[in-house]
């Protein structure tokens, strides 16, 4: 019996090789993976990655200097590891760059205390030490234009050469039951070990859009109403209530990008907001002091993405990618807010190099710019490399996928890709053996809106983005954007386990035979219509 079985498996080999040996290429590999899972826990590189990024580089605001330091710092990383062709790949961002050198607040009177806070980016300094009296202005909520005016008309003569407080105090309930900070394995099971429903999310935290209402200003449209109106009457700083627990502070931007159109201005935590507006309810005067140093860099209208690459062999002109995005704002350092991405990536990627892999497909790292701005360096980046469904460049049809992780520190539990239920099916049967690390799968989209983060950027143009889930810890909670976003938020266990899985599947992506299975042309999602 044994005799005649081997016997039929030589004439199935004989008649038909080219079936058996892609059985065998695209086969998993447990040695390897076992290899990948050694490398990543002894001799792992993430956090001195980490610290680089964070602690020496960070932040790392779009156009400013510390930016491009961290990209070239990152490329001469990666070619130390054997990397090839890395290099800075420019991109126009438009605005100058930017950085805060130097802030300090305080009450002089009635008390004398220091204030915590964050400068708005692109907003200009104050020239020096500014002591002024406080003034609270409440622009009315939801207002059309001319109501608008009127209010504004009726507080210009007291808002000259004052410090402005501008709107109430926010109200921040105390949070009784908090968020869980891991998914639930159960939960996570669940949401991506079964193709189930279509995942429709972008990942990475929502971005709010304010529904419009006829006749009726956005706060957006509000803001730079206001801004005009306290240059055009003289105010001498602008102060916003950072509106959140714990002395957290989300500082972003100034949208015209331009100082002229704004006075310095200042976001104070809700605790020290709220004092100050206490005091001034009482009828007593405030005063406070401020001393901010900004810069301008004409030059950061260039910015850049980070590409560095292992050249594949014999598919070396199809190609795996794998990043996340370098730039942070620039209340805090940048960690989980995506140091932390990068970091893994270019781990999962540095373990393939150095457990000898010689991958067919070229494997390449891209570490963008101005994500924070909107996606600004990734698409970019697919546009010029690869174009999209409808106006496809040369290189569209070799591209074989993008990972990328941007939501904090916490494991990666799971994967969406763009594509139809055969390419998730794929990776989900490739990274089974993971399941003890808490990652349990991947489930396919259809979803061709942009947001989230930049995987988004591929899924948009039509090509197979892989956005990766993870725990969410204190993600949302208290680092995403904020003031606390810095290297010791990090788990450094779970960024290890995240990039085993990475590793794992990027390995998988470059050696199999064919690409991940794509969208037919006739079964392609549409591409969203663009916001008016």
């Amino acid at each position: 019996m044994l005799k005649d079985l081997r016997v039929v498996l030589l004439a199935v080999a004989l008649l038909n090789p080219l079936q058996v040996l892609a059985q065998t290429q695209n086969s998993i590999d447990p040695e390897i993976q076992t290899r990948i899972r050694k490398e990543a826990m002894d001799n792992s590189q993430i956090m001195r990655t980490l610290h680089f990024l964070t602690d020496v580089f960070g932040p790392r605001l779009t156009g400013s200097p510390n930016l491009k330091n961290a990209g070239e710092w990152s490329v001469k990383q990666m070619a130390s590891w054997g990397f090839e062709n890395g290099h800075l790949e420019p991109w126009d961002f438009g605005h100058p760059g930017w950085l805060n050198e130097r802030f300090s607040a305080h009450i002089v009177s009635p008390v004398k205390e220091p204030l915590v806070g964050e400068v708005l980016s692109w907003t200009p300094g104050t020239n020096g030490t500014v002591t002024a009296k406080a003034v609270l202005i409440a622009p009315p909520s939801n207002p059309t234009k001319e109501e608008l005016d009127a209010y504004l008309g009726t507080i210009a003569a007291s808002v000259k050469g004052k410090i402005v407080l501008v709107g109430t105090p926010v109200k921040v309930a105390v949070v009784i039951t908090p968020a869980p900070k891991r998914l639930e394995d159960q939960s996570a099971k669940a949401r991506f070990s079964g193709d189930g429903p279509q995942d429709q999310r972008p990942s990475g935290p929502p971005r709010q859009q304010e529904p419009p209402q006829p006749g009726k200003l956005n706060s957006r449209q509000v803001t730079e109403i206001v801004d005009a109106f306290l240059v055009a009457n003289g105010a001498a700083i602008k102060v916003e209530d950072g509106g959140r627990e714990h002395r957290q502070i989300r500082a972003f931007n100034n949208r015209t990008f331009d100082l002229a159109k704004a006075v310095p201005t200042v976001i104070l935590t809700n605790e020290d907001y709220g004092r100050i507006s206490r005091i001034l309810d009482d009828g007593t005067t405030v005063e406070l002091e401020f001393n901010i140093v900004n810069k301008s860099f004409p030059e950061g209208t260039t910015a850049y993405n980070v590409v560095s690459e292992i050249p594949g062999t014999d598919k070396k002109d199809e190609v795996i990618m794998l990043g996340g995005h370098l730039d942070s704002w620039h209340a805090a350092t940048g960690a989980t807010d995506n140091a932390i991405g990068c970091a893994t990536m270019m781990e999962a990627a540095r373990i393939l190099k150095a457990i000898g892999v010689k991958p067919r497909r070229t494997i390449r790292v891209a570490l963008w710019g101005g994500e924070e701005q909107g996606l600004l360096g990734s698409q970019a980046y697919v546009k010029d490399h690869f174009g999209s469904f409808e106006e496809p460049k040369p290189d569209f049809e070799k591209f074989g996928g993008y990972f990328n992780i941007d939501s904090g520190t916490g494991r990666a539990r799971g994967m969406s890709i763009f594509g139809p239920s055969q390419a998730s099916q794929a990776l989900r049967d490739a990274l089974k053996p993971f399941e003890d690390l808490g990652f349990f799968g991947s489930i396919p989209s259809r979803s061709r809106g942009l947001g989230g983060s930049d995987n988004t950027s591929f899924n948009q143009s039509g090509l197979p983005g892989i956005g990766i889930a993870q725990d969410p810890i204190e993600y949302g909670t208290a680092t995403w954007h904020t003031n606390l976003d810095t290297f010791e938020r990090i788990i450094e266990d779970d960024a290890r386990k995240s990039a085993i899985v990475i590793a794992a599947a990027v390995y998988f992506l470059a050696m199999r035979d064919e690409m991940l299975p794509r969208f037919p042309k006739d079964q392609m999602p549409p591409k969203p219509a663009q916001r008016p």
